[in-house]
Parts: C-alpha cells; structure tokens; sequence
C-alpha cells in the first residue's frame, strides 16, 4: 500500500481539487482503491479534506496534505527511491549474467 499511498499523496499535492473519481483515473487505479487510500491518509492525519462548493451547485472537496503528511511523503520517498535503486542495481546485475551467459553459449556472437 506504502507505492498507492505515496501516488495518492503526490498528486494530492499537486493537483488538490480532483476528486477521487479523477485521482483513480489519472494512476490507473480503482476508485475503490483511492478512496481506501484517502481515508487512511486521513485516518493518519496526513491529508485533510475540506468542503466547498463547486459551480455545479455541489458540495466537493479539496484534500490538502498537512504538514505531518508533507513530512511523511518525504520519507516514503526516500524509501521507495531507495528500493527502486536497489532494484534497478539487482537488474544491472541479472542483465550483466544474462549476456555472458548468451555470449559463452553463442561463442561470443550475442550483442
């Protein structure tokens, strides 16, 4: 969930008034899902809602990330960076292994 909530939170942060309907259209995710998401991050204080009036005469929200949840982005962040690196270091690896491997089976002929 830690991935789900880190996309929630950065489009959040970005683009306040969509609503959740429009937030799981733009990560491909279930609405479902984002508004699972949205309640646990207001659950965990890290987003807080605010109601207003659109022009269509219809009550909706603006979610704003507090600044525990500004702080907690940040954090989320760095792990997630750090495991994608450690990741992309692993397939660095794996791809290395892979063509000695094609190019000891081939005699040297793989590019």
């Amino acid at each position: 969930m830690e991935e789900a909530h880190l996309k929630v939170l950065r489009l959040i942060e970005t683009r306040p008034h969509l609503t959740q309907r429009e937030v799981a259209r733009e990560l491909g995710m279930s609405l479902g899902k984002v508004n699972y998401c949205v309640q646990a991050l207001i659950e965990k204080g890290w987003i807080k809602a605010r109601n207003f009036r659109n022009n269509k005469n219809k009550l909706s929200y603006v979610y704003l990330l507090t600044p525990h949840g500004i702080e907690q982005k940040a954090a989320i962040t760095l792990h997630f960076l750090r495991r994608k690196m450690e990741e992309y270091e692993e397939l660095k690896k794996e791809i290395k292994d892979l063509r000695r491997e094609v190019d000891q089976n081939s005699g040297g002929k793989a590019q």
